[in-house]
């Protein structure tokens, strides 16, 4: 009997693969920012990487009979291979058979976001590995803070150190910065530093700085807090840690793979996918498996400042 080629032996749920499409996981706050998804039609390539050249002015006058100039934005950077996902949500049949007597309830579907929650989850410590690796940054768009300096500690300047840092990226790239990303411990040292409770307010009782109000101070176009935490075996830890980082991202109605940008994630088209569910007798479940395939990848350093240890 001749086996099923792979294109045979899965059968998509197209219910279940759009609600997949349509969900985004709050576990990747931050690497929907920093890394938006693109898609892409090959499983490997070369990464769209951008310089100073996709920021440059360009001359158009063209004089009667003169050839028209030509420019084109990015240049073909590293290699990318995109890396297959997969993971699958159970639904006992005892819980099946308790919903189904309940109303509205889609056990199929909690299982799917329950899968891409934990998917969601990898995908945001995979972009936080990058984005704080302090080897991806060169000398001028990186710095890291201690005793004094360190935003915990009254005596830093946390204003004048992030004004720097935006400067620093328009200088490299022609572009400031529109995104902060940070961890937990950043944002409330942040919000309760009294150097910038200062610049906000001149009351003796004052409440910690609100998201709104620090975007408007460093004029910023979004602040994201990496909220997500994993356990390391012993602990939670945050994923992005104690870290913050200055990027440059294309605004998302303008995101694809060739626009300049701090960072993207490459996504194979169709994905994710849930394959038709599939009943297991020893389990006594229905399993739904979820395929994605993707990797992000850092497009241009010179578009990002990486505040390393940020406080204490």
């Amino acid at each position: 009997m001749p086996q099923a080629t792979p294109g045979q032996a899965r059968v998509v749920d197209p219910i279940l693969s759009a609600v997949a499409r349509g969900y985004r996981s709050p576990k990747a706050a931050v690497a929907n920012v920093l890394f938006p998804i693109v898609t892409v039609g090959l499983r490997a390539g070369r990464i769209i990487s951008f310089g100073p050249d996709d920021f440059k002015l360009v001359n158009t006058a063209r004089a009667p009979g003169a050839n028209t100039k030509r420019i084109q934005f990015g240049y073909a950077g590293e290699n990318y291979s995109l890396v297959d996902y997969r993971l699958e949500g159970a639904v006992p049949n005892e819980l099946q058979e308790e919903a189904s007597n309940g109303p509205g309830i889609d056990l199929s579907s909690n299982a799917v976001r329950r899968v891409q929650n934990t998917m969601a989850l990898e995908r945001e410590k995979q972009a936080a590995d990058l984005a704080r690796n302090e080897a991806r940054y060169g000398a001028g768009n990186k710095e890291t803070l201690s005793g004094t300096s360190q935003w915990s500690d009254p005596a830093s300047d946390p204003f004048t150190d992030i004004m720097d840092g935006k400067e620093s990226i328009r200088a490299k790239i022609g572009e400031r910065p529109n995104v902060l990303t940070l961890g937990p411990k950043v944002l409330t040292a942040l919000r309760t530093h009294p150097k910038v409770l200062d610049r906000l307010s001149t009351a003796s009782d004052r409440p910690p700085a609100t998201l709104q109000q620090l975007q408007a101070l460093f004029e910023l176009q979004q602040i994201v807090e990496g909220e997500a935490v994993y356990h390391d075996g012993s602990q939670f830890q945050d994923v992005w840690g104690k870290d913050a980082i200055l990027a440059f991202t294309t605004p998302a109605s303008m995101q694809e793979m060739g626009s300049p940008s701090f960072g993207y994630t490459y996504q194979l088209e169709d994905r994710p996918m849930v394959e038709e569910g599939y009943p297991d007798r020893n389990a006594n479940s229905w399993f739904y498996p979820v395929t994605d395939a993707y990797q992000p990848v850092l497009a241009g350093a010179t578009a990002g400042f990486l505040f390393k240890s940020a406080v204490a």
